[in-house]
């Protein structure tokens, strides 16, 4: 499949079709977006949101939260505000995400499976990582987006003049909730 892809890249060049998003690294309406990575929102966020290549900075995640205050999702946040002239975030999680009930349980067994032994994943703990937690998901999408909301707004290192605002898109209508 990837070397599909890169088939596909070489003739949209040669093709001349990436003029049509030519744009700067700076985000035309100063707004960083915190979302998930779910395929259902690659095309359906912005169109629901009526932004184009150009207009935010879009950071995905799995489930689209912060959890860790130094995470690279908040390291990236900072490098928009200080870098790229952000001075809004929003966040926001959708409807029927994959990471609200996610069990960490469940993902180390998979791992095992998948060939991981069992000595790294002890090492990991041994290290000090608490992978239940990390590998642990969100039981409710709301408290997940105001908790990425709290977290922003009270970093010691956000400015006190940055927006913050939390949000859930329905992934399958595009309608937004602000919370």
């Amino acid at each position: 499949m990837i070397d599909e892809i890169l088939q596909y890249n070489r003739q949209f060049v040669e093709r001349g079709e990436y003029h049509q998003f030519a744009t700067s690294k700076y985000p035309d309406k100063r707004i960083a977006i915190v979302t998930c990575m779910d395929t259902r929102l690659t095309h359906l966020l912005p169109a629901a949101l009526g932004i184009k290549n150009g207009d935010v900075k879009m950071i995905k995640n799995a489930g689209g939260t912060i959890t860790n205050p130094f995470d690279s999702t908040m390291r990236s946040l900072l490098v928009a505000i200080y870098e790229l002239g952000v001075n809004e975030i929003m966040a926001i999680g959708h409807t029927s995400c994959g990471v609200q009930g996610m069990d960490s349980s469940h993902i180390l067994d998979l791992m095992r499976e998948r060939g991981v032994d069992e000595e790294h994943i002890s090492l990991m703990r041994h290290c000090g990582i608490d992978l239940d937690s990390w590998l642990h998901g969100f039981d409710d999408t709301e408290n997940a987006v105001n908790g990425t909301v709290d977290l922003v707004k009270n970093h010691p290192l956000v400015p006190k003049d940055i927006t913050v605002r939390g949000f859930i898109i329905d992934s399958l209508t595009g309608e937004l909730k602000a919370l």
